[in-house]
């Protein structure tokens, strides 16, 4: 949905130099700072750094379901994907470092920034990366860092939620993580849904940028679901921490459930299909 209202150009040329003048300053911090900060003062920074980048945009975090902590250890977040900004509403909230697709890391400033944080970058192209990165992310998960994915592998627009890859999920096993399903929809003040924020198919990074600074506000309408247990119950494998996972952002986004979530589907045109 799209809102007939926008801001007037000034707003957004006024918003356009905070923003740059922002991530200069993440910039600076992040070479000068951040390696000398211990993890705890390193999530301090992230989070500030995030809740301001988003309130110069005129976004707004609304918390829904119980906030798994600041930096919770040996925590796996998954989360649906629509746009660049997903990582700063997670980091706003609960700080954590990303597995995040390749392409990120050249986005002009903001890669930089994302690679220096610590972001993982895995090439959906080569599907055998997958197994180099689910090591990084499993001994990562195992020193009791939190970590987030986007398992949809890709964004949408953020009208509904793509089938889950599970093949990240399986980092999360070997140390009996906590995985934390958490979704994100952006709507206007009203509560209506808005695809303004999103950064997929042919959308390039500053169609997006000028689509969210001629924005007068957006909320972001982030719930966590119910946390699952890596391990114990019926949550033993990668594919049945994926669909339950799927079935909780899928609630979190108020969608309805298919019978049986599409996690470990082949396609002739997707090298990071799940094989069972």
């Amino acid at each position: 949905m799209k809102s007939t209202a926008t801001t007037s150009y000034l707003t957004r040329a006024s918003r356009l130099l905070r923003l740059v003048c922002h991530i200069a300053l993440g910039i600076f911090i992040v070479a000068t700072r951040y390696p000398r900060l211990a993890q705890a003062e390193r999530a301090v920074v992230t989070r500030r750094w995030s809740g301001h980048l988003l309130k110069i945009l005129g976004i707004s975090v609304r918390v829904e379901g119980v906030n798994p902590g600041f930096y919770p250890p040996n925590t796996l977040l998954v989360a649906n994907h629509v746009s660049w900004l997903d990582i700063f509403v997670l980091s706003s909230c609960t700080v954590s470092r990303f597995v995040a697709k390749r392409e990120i890391r050249s986005w002009p400033l903001i890669g930089w920034v994302v690679n220096a944080g610590g972001t993982l970058f895995i090439d959906r192209s080569n599907r055998r990366d997958a197994s180099r990165v689910n090591q990084l992310l499993a001994d990562a998960l195992g020193k009791g860092s939190c970590m987030a994915v986007f398992p949809e592998a890709t964004t949408s627009e953020g009208t509904g939620i793509l089938p889950f890859k599970a093949s990240l999920f399986e980092a999360a096993l070997p140390s009996r993580s906590t995985v934390q399903p958490v979704s994100m929809r952006y709507q206007l003040p009203d509560g209506s849904l808005t695809t303004a924020p999103a950064y997929a198919g042919d959308t390039t990074f500053w169609q997006s940028i000028k689509r969210i600074l001629a924005q007068p506000a957006m909320e972001v309408a982030l719930t966590y679901g119910q946390p699952l247990k890596a391990g114990e119950g019926e949550l033993t494998t990668r594919f049945a921490l994926s669909e339950r996972a799927f079935r909780e952002v899928s609630l979190g986004l108020k969608l309805p459930l298919p019978d049986k979530p599409d996690t470990a589907a082949k396609t002739s045109v997707d090298p990071q299909a799940e094989v069972q």
